[in-house]
């Protein structure tokens, strides 16, 4: 049961090599939009879902019982004050890496922070145990760092080629796509300070690190495959 968790900068290829290893994986993939959809489907109800062209038995349904599950544990446990609830879930898997990587500025803050990152860990970790997933980013190489079969795939690429990949995926000027990245990098290096004392580009943290800049989104994938399956045999 393959397990991989992706990280990179933004432009460096994990969102595309992600998905494509997991298809050559024949496993499910998994980012924070997907979870954010999961989320949200908690409140809807059966009939709506089974009129829907997806069927139960997809990724994101299973998702949506999962979260449902960890929900029920959640308020339980008394997670979150008052309990997070599916609305609360949904508002709390959206929140990006710049947001949630400022400095606490108060016990509210701290608070809010303690039930995020318990709430992240939680379900990544319940999703690393299922197996046969590919993870991008979200500190999963942190969270499943202690899982024997996991690996842990860092991509990078020179920041030149980062900021012209970004400014043709959403139409930016070179100045803006610029001004972009580095927002995003800060915001990423933020969160994974933050929340796991780490630098998020340590190569030590990860098994596998991938220069897009040298090889192919499809071949960087094809090696993803190949070192999660060596792994886990």
């Amino acid at each position: 049961m393959p397990v991989v968790t992706m990280s990179g900068a933004i432009g460096s290829g994990a969102r595309e090599v992600g998905p494509l290893a997991a298809e050559i994986l024949g496993v499910d993939y998994v980012d924070r939009q997907i979870m954010v959809d999961a989320a949200r489907r908690l409140g809807v109800s059966a009939e709506a879902l089974a009129e829907r062209d997806e069927r139960s038995t997809g990724f994101r349904e299973r998702l949506a019982n999962m979260l449902r599950t960890f929900l029920e544990r959640s308020a339980v446990a008394g997670v979150g004050d008052p309990p997070i609830g599916s609305d609360g879930l949904e508002v709390l898997l959206a929140r990006s890496y710049a947001e949630m990587g400022t400095e606490a500025g108060g016990s509210a803050q701290e608070l809010d922070d303690a039930v995020y990152i318990k709430t992240v860990s939680a379900i990544i970790s319940e999703l690393g145990q299922r197996g046969n997933i590919v993870i991008l980013g979200r500190g999963g190489q942190m969270i499943l760092k202690e899982l024997p079969a996991a690996l842990h795939v860092l991509t990078h690429a020179p920041l030149e080629l980062r900021t012209h990949r970004l400014a043709e995926r959403d139409q930016l000027t070179p100045e803006e796509a610029s001004k972009r990245v580095h927002e995003l990098d800060s915001g990423r290096a933020a969160f994974h300070r933050k929340f796991f004392k780490v630098d998020v580009n340590d190569s030590c943290l990860y098994d596998l690190v991938i220069d897009t800049g040298r090889l192919s989104y499809a071949v960087a994938a094809e090696i993803v495959a190949l070192a999660a399956r060596a792994k886990e045999s």
